[in-house]
């Protein structure tokens, strides 16, 4: 080390990132970290703090909000096998991650990018789009790889030994796991997807949502992540699953004025109706009661709440019949 340089690495609280870090720091290099989220996030934040105290290390918590739904409408690199919007995604994170490292001085950024380990975003064809228009072109470490990839500023500038990076690619995970066990570190989370816009079922109601809501909501974004989802005509009915989601559905349906119902001396769901004509409430109370403990075929009575509450009387929709309007 001629100079002890500075970098932001950009962790997720995996493995891999866990592991840049630590490479970073045994090399003398100081880091600092951030951590970025959207509404799609399944992410540990638990996990990431840890790795800071367990490093010490300050994290930088940023959220991409609206800005992230914004792209997702019209991503212009498209989208993966689902609705992730991965290149978008990184080089949106990138460019954040660019303007926060220009605030604490750290030149340089590094990230547990692993060289074809997703097929979509790391790639080298696509590593080289991110980090252009990111505008980090030889500006980005992926320790794990760096030996596979173009050299960097910070290895050309002498700081940072080429040699003593790794050569890692693919989809397997073992040569992560032997390095974690050679650096002692220990309890990482076990791989898993980490964001919903990769789940078929949860990227099913995003498409139906944008192809009749538009333009999304952050509020909206949460109330797609609960609950069973239908469509009766260009009406989106949430019908909740249990007592936790029911409290949420309730919850945002008391905070914006969603119309909302639930069935009347019975368990059962907290049914979400928005936009509801009168067959979309009709069918929507008919669900309400398919998902109570309320017995089948017998009319019973559920409250429908606007501005005021108001008594429907429903039995149970079909199965059949129900399946028409599930999303």
């Amino acid at each position: 080390m001629s100079k002890r340089e500075k970098v932001l690495a950009l962790l997720s609280g995996g493995l891999d990132s866990t592991l840049a870090v630590r490479i970073m720091l045994d090399r003398g290099v100081e880091v600092e970290a951030v951590h970025f989220t959207t509404p799609f996030c399944n992410c540990d934040k638990c996990a990431v703090d840890l790795v800071g105290k367990e490093f010490d290390i300050r994290i930088h918590h940023v959220f991409l909000g609206q800005e992230f739904l914004d792209l997702l409408v019209d991503p212009p690199h498209g989208y993966g096998s689902q609705m992730n919007i991965c290149i978008d995604c990184r080089i949106l994170m990138f460019r954040r991650a660019k303007e926060l490292a220009g605030k604490l001085g750290a030149e340089y950024l590094v990230t547990g990018e692993v060289l074809g380990q997703r097929p979509f975003s790391q790639r080298p064809q696509a590593m080289r789009v991110i980090d252009r228009e990111a505008g980090i072109e030889g500006k980005i470490l992926r320790p794990l790889s760096a030996k596979l990839l173009p050299e960097t500023e910070l290895e050309r500038s002498g700081a940072l030994d080429r040699e003593s990076l790794y050569a890692m690619s693919g989809r397997r995970r073992t040569p992560q796991m032997n390095l974690a066990e050679e650096l002692g570190i220990k309890d990482y989370p076990c791989p898993s997807g980490g964001c919903l816009l990769t789940d078929p079922a949860f990227a099913r109601k995003l498409r139906n949502y944008l192809t009749h809501e538009g333009r999304p909501s952050l509020d909206d974004m949460y109330l797609l992540r609960v609950g069973r989802h239908f469509r009766v005509g260009e009406t989106w009915v949430i019908v909740g699953r249990n007592e936790g989601e029911n409290s949420i559905l309730l919850s945002a349906a008391e905070r914006s004025g969603i119309p909302h119902m639930s069935v009347v001396g019975h368990m059962g769901p907290v049914t979400l109706i928005m936009n509801g004509n009168d067959e979309a409430i009709q069918k929507s109370a008919a669900m309400t009661v398919r998902y109570s403990d309320a017995p089948r075929r017998t009319p019973v009575e559920v409250n429908y709440t606007t501005e005021e509450t108001f008594t429907l009387v429903s039995e149970a929709i079909s199965d059949e019949e129900l399946e028409t309007f599930r999303i």
